[in-house]
């Protein structure tokens, strides 16, 4: 029980760990170095970023699954963890969030800057690529906050057993 709760907390503080260097450390660091030593600065930012991003998300899958899995198998080996099947179900809602986000939100992202032959930024105000962009940035935001919050929220029932 022991090993299967180590690998559980190992991959919960990988994911939250991760998504915390992300948004707090990575994503600024980049956009701000970059943007300030090439012409180009903010298209390679974004597109290191991006892909740094899509990296991550097989971290995420990864981790999700290995929550879940070692969740499973602590209720079938040994005592019951507290509130189990909404940890379970948490896992499973946090999984779908992070593969919608990679799969769907960071494709359609893709997708708009490869018709819009660059930075969707550099699009009048109103062009519908450009809205289409920013809503679709809030959306994986959100939805990496909600992932975030997840990993908190199974952080802090795991210290409770």
């Amino acid at each position: 029980m022991v090993a299967l709760r180590y690998v559980y907390v190992l991959a919960l503080a990988v994911w939250l760990g991760g998504m915390a260097v992300l948004g707090a450390i990575v994503a600024p660091a980049t956009f701000q170095v970059l943007q300030a030593s090439a012409a180009n600065g903010r298209a390679l930012a974004g597109e290191l970023f991006g892909t740094i991003l899509a990296w991550f998300h097989t971290v995420a899958y990864a981790a999700g699954t290995v929550l879940l899995l070692t969740l499973i198998a602590r209720r079938l080996l040994g005592p019951r963890p507290r509130a189990f099947a909404f940890r379970a179900a948490l896992i499973l809602c946090m999984l779908a969030m992070a593969i919608y986000s990679g799969v769907v939100v960071l494709g359609t992202i893709d997708a708009i800057q490869l018709e819009a032959g660059g930075l969707p930024s550099l699009l009048p105000q109103g062009d519908a690529r450009r809205v289409r962009f920013d809503q679709l940035h809030q959306l994986a935001t959100r939805l990496m906050m909600a992932n975030l919050a997840g990993t908190l929220v199974l952080l802090y029932w795991e210290a409770q057993e």
